[in-house]
């Protein structure tokens, strides 16, 4: 049985792509078959413009590769506004069931000799059908963006409100296809025909506002009546002009919010329908909607409710003409990232009356998004929501930390227009236009006769809308519940664009944070179109002497500039921030083996060496502003900076990020390119262990962090890694076996530890349940990850108020070790040969599975949801014999790895073990392994 699921494209079921000279649109699939063993052979790929495939536009003839992903559709020029559907059949190979051993050409590519290889019996041709058809569309818009931007007329200058726009038209007959594409300086909600257009929340999302916006687009036939039509949309402040940063600055991007947006259609005929915000006849008015800020919330009327709005023959008489705004619509580009959605509704879980008698509602989850409700009362009457992420040590409703973010809702009730005096019907509201960080709500004004229900409130959780592909537990509840942690610290701050946190006055795209987080990230969930589009506005805003921000989108470059900043000395080019325009390209394609992306942002990879390497010429970087060790646990009092000295820190990443612009060179088939950065990572690591070392092979300055840095980049001495390992050992022993590392050195302090002789000690400082640690938090209650190791003490008292995030996710970043030694599963890396060119590429094609308990955890169950299929590594400890069960996804390679020490090793069907390291390896094709040994 062989058959292939899941075609996507351009990462999406059914994408919109632009066109007029944009790359082709690129396929991807997964393979399913019971067949032990199996490679694809061929593929064959049919494009057409009907889903019977009657009118074939490209076929790929039958083609001889075992790719599988990213497929380029070369079918010559797409035509605008159309829908195009495809296919692919594959015929593969397998070694067949039983055989004793198992080779194939995916092994020959990734490395492996072939000497010690068992021959076996191939089962050739397998042969799918045709997999069902997907289909992508065509953009209706080519070339810059034509349609204008409409506002309120200068006169209406009320901050804060959102305004109200109506567009009526007529249609003789509803047009056989039909599109809307739009998009807005601030945030839209579109409706037509008073039926809302998509169920995406906060576009046009967030995007470098000057060099990028971007437009959506929407297939609407459906929703056009014959006869009068409305086309409406509600506008806010959002990120373009609302208040940004703690500074509380508006209009950073803009003064005024403006929208845009044109409307394409065909009939049966071929004539084509186009109308747009130039159109005459566009209205504007204020609605119920008093105050929309992201940072501070909601303030709605429903008494001025002005329904039916959005209908035909409404009567706008009294609205005033909408006003042209001013936009490049050369900066406008397709949306090129996950939409946010609401992914999950929480209910309230426990009702309580604090000690200061403040009316409060547990979710139960710390979470980003909004509360809806319902409610009755009077007209005028009003409920006001107070949003917090913990209570104090008394358990009262704690808001301090938010610092000038107020999120508020209120809504002041309708009730019943017939007799103010009474009650009226349940009202229904929901925010659209902010959102809130907070897992407790306080209830602060209430309809004087109404009773406060828990069932009348549901929490809506959104992201962006991005696939979960991770499943892990084990054996360890605390770990489980620190996993759960680290999952909802990245929904919670992956709401289009990787924030720091999403609850005070802050909510910025921190490049440190995200290069961190983000092979975390890339296991959690399919994060590839996602940060893609971040990437996207990191180049944009890279200056033009390769400096990288400190956040993306950078609002603290012209926030600085209208009023100081009061905390930075500068805002741009950190080290380990700045690091993200190389860090995160490279994770990416060790994730998903995008060679596309790799080659998109190679530029700005190389933009910041050359950065770097102007400002270290003797390869120490010693210049500038940086966070390095930002909030460790070994900062002098008063001070956010750890010990770790900024130049050791600031030459470690140097050479980090030269390693990996090297290694992108060598993809990208540049060998000249990856020579030069290989030797220049060479001289970086000489000058790093002349300037940091001492001759016996320690560091100076001896810091955790520092030993971390210099052992997981290979910085070390020659002959000094015992050494380096050993000092960190002692530097954490003497701290009572805890951490004192801050956002460079946590990350990969357990990796440090276990890639070095010291499993144990990596799994002791993982499992220690005291103060700092990642289960300290756990066990205080948290459940996301927090900014500081003590944001709240064990005593309840709380960490300064000034940054104390709840939700935070930089340290959750142990999360990929966890899932690698644990779990036991990993993508295989990357190889690059003597002269400088790729052996293997990665992104699952090629995997790890290691059976090798450690920290007392008895058993473990992981799941990886590849582009290929689904990893799976299930393992249990019983006395003294280790069982595991292992299935690799067709079309893909692993190799099966027991520790050297492994008594009485059985693999079924057999495998043959060799050596390799402290492991005794095994090389695996697709299917099912049932794998034991004693320890």
């Amino acid at each position: 049985m062989i058959y292939v699921s899941d075609p996507t494209c351009e990462y999406e079921q059914h994408p919109v792509v632009p066109t007029g000279g944009a790359p082709s649109p690129r396929f991807s699939w997964k393979i399913v078959s019971d067949e032990p063993g199996l490679l694809q052979r061929t593929y064959r790929i049919q494009t057409a413009e009907d889903e019977l495939f009657s009118r074939i536009v490209w076929d790929s003839g039958d083609t001889v590769s075992e790719e599988s992903q990213f497929l380029p559709c070369w079918c010559g020029t797409l035509l605008p506004g159309r829908r195009y559907f495809w296919r692919v059949r594959v015929t593969a190979s397998s070694a067949g069931r039983g055989k004793p051993g198992w080779s194939g050409p995916g092994l020959k590519k990734a490395g492996w000799k072939e000497a010690g290889w068992k021959e076996a019996g191939w089962k050739e041709d397998l042969e799918s059908g045709w997999s069902e058809a997907g289909w992508f569309y065509t953009s209706p818009q080519t070339g810059s963006w034509s349609a204008p931007f409409i506002t309120r007329p200068t006169e209406y200058t009320e901050e804060g409100r959102p305004i109200c726009l109506r567009y009526e038209f007529f249609l003789d007959e509803i047009p056989e296809t039909a599109w809307i594409s739009s998009t807005a300086l601030g945030l839209y909600e579109l409706r037509l025909n008073g039926r809302r257009v998509g169920d995406d929340l906060l576009r046009p999302g967030w995007t470098s506002y000057q060099k990028r916006l971007a437009y959506q687009t929407y297939v609407v036939e459906n929703l056009l009546d014959k006869g009068s039509n409305v086309i409406s949309a509600t506008l806010s402040d959002g990120w373009y002009v609302g208040d940004l940063t703690w500074l509380a600055i508006r209009g950073i991007y803009g003064k005024q919010p403006a929208f845009s947006m044109q409307l394409h259609g065909i009939d049966r005929n071929g004539q084509t329908l186009m109308l747009s915000t130039g159109s005459a006849g566009w209205k504007t008015a204020y609605g119920p909607l008093l105050s929309a800020q992201l940072y501070h919330g909601e303030l709605y009327d429903a008494r001025i409710d002005i329904s039916g709005w959005d209908l035909p023959a409404y009567d706008d008489s009294g609205w005033v003409p909408a006003a042209a705004a001013r936009y490049n619509g050369d900066a406008i580009v397709p949306q090129d990232g996950p939409s946010v959605v609401r992914q999950e509704r929480l209910p309230v879980q426990k009702q309580m009356v604090s000690p200061r008698g403040e009316q409060i509602l547990d979710f139960g989850q710390n979470l980003t998004g909004w509360v809806a409700f319902r409610v009755k009362g009077k007209a005028g009457e009003r409920i006001t929501l107070k949003h917090a992420e913990i209570l104090d040590r008394e358990g009262n409703f704690y808001t301090e930390n938010m610092r000038s973010a107020r999120n508020t809702i209120t809504y002041i009730l309708k009730g019943d227009p017939g007799n103010p005096e009474a009650d009226g019907d349940y009202e229904y509201f929901e925010p659209n236009f902010s959102f809130q960080g907070f897992r407790y709500v306080m209830i602060d004004d209430y309809p004087a006769a109404g009773q406060i229900l828990p069932e009348d409130f549901t929490a809506q959780v959104i992201h962006s809308d991005m696939a979960r592909t991770l499943e892990f537990s084990c054996s360890h509840d605390l770990l489980n519940s620190l996993q759960h942690n680290i999952l909802w610290g990245w929904k919670g701050n992956s709401v289009d664009v990787p924030t720091d946190c999403p609850q005070r006055d802050e909510r910025l795209g921190w490049t440190g944070d995200a290069q961190i987080f983000i092979g975390t990230a890339a296991s959690l969930m399919d994060v590839n179109a996602f940060f893609r589009k971040w990437l996207r506005d990191l180049a944009a805003e890279q200056r033009a002497d390769g400096g990288v921000p400190f956040v993306i989108p950078d609002v603290l470059t012209p926030a600085a500039r209208l009023r100081e900043t009061g905390m930075l000395e500068s805002t741009h080019s950190s080290t380990g921030w700045g690091d993200a325009a190389v860090v995160c390209p490279w994770t990416l394609y060790a994730a998903y083996g995008d060679r596309q992306l790799l080659a998109e942002q190679y530029p700005t990879m190389k933009s910041w060496v050359g950065y770097i390497t102007e400002r270290a010429p003797a390869g120490i970087w010693e210049e500038g502003f940086h966070f390095a060790d930002w909030v460790a646990l070994d900062a002098e009092e008063g001070s956010y900076f750890g010990a770790t000295p900024a130049a050791l820190a600031a030459t470690a990443y140097y050479a980090y990020s030269v390693q990996l612009t090297g290694r992108a060179a060598a993809v990208l088939e540049k060998p000249d390119e990856a020579e030069q950065y290989f030797r220049l990572h060479r001289s970086i690591s000489t000058a790093f262990r002349k300037r940091f070392f001492r001759e016996d092979g320690r560091l100076h300055t001896p810091t955790q962090t520092g030993y971390v840095l210099a052992l997981v980049l290979e910085l070390f001495p020659d002959g000094a890694r015992d050494v380096s390992a050993d000092e960190l050992v002692r530097l954490i022993r003497e701290n009572g076996g805890h951490i004192t590392t801050g956002f460079l050195g946590t990350p990969w302090i357990c990796r440090a530890l276990s890639e070095n002789g010291y499993r144990d000690e990596a799994f002791k400082l993982l499992l220690q349940e005291d103060f700092p640690s990642w289960l300290f938090q756990v066990k205080m209650g948290a459940t996301t990850v927090w900014e500081h190791w003590d944001g709240m003490k064990a005593d309840g008292s709380l960490w300064s108020a000034d940054m104390n995030s709840f939700n935070h996710y930089a340290y959750g970043a142990v999360g990929e070790w966890m899932f690698k030694e644990i779990g036991g599963l990993s993508p295989g890396p990357a190889k690059i040969s003597s002269d400088f060119r790729i052996e293997q590429a990665p992104g699952w094609q090629f995997a790890d599975y290691k059976v090798e308990p450690g920290g007392g955890i008895t058993h473990s169950s992981i799941a990886y949801e590849s582009r290929y299929g689904r990893h799976e590594l299930n393992w249990r400890m019983d006395g003294g014999r280790v069982t595991a069960e292992i299935t690799i996804p067709p079309n893909t390679t692993g190799v099966i790895k027991v520790p050297l020490s492994a008594r009485s090793v059985s693999i079924v069907p057999e495998l043959s073990l060799t050596a390799e390291g402290s492991y005794q390896a095994a090389a695996a094709g697709s299917g099912t392994y049932r794998v034991s040994f004693g320890v």
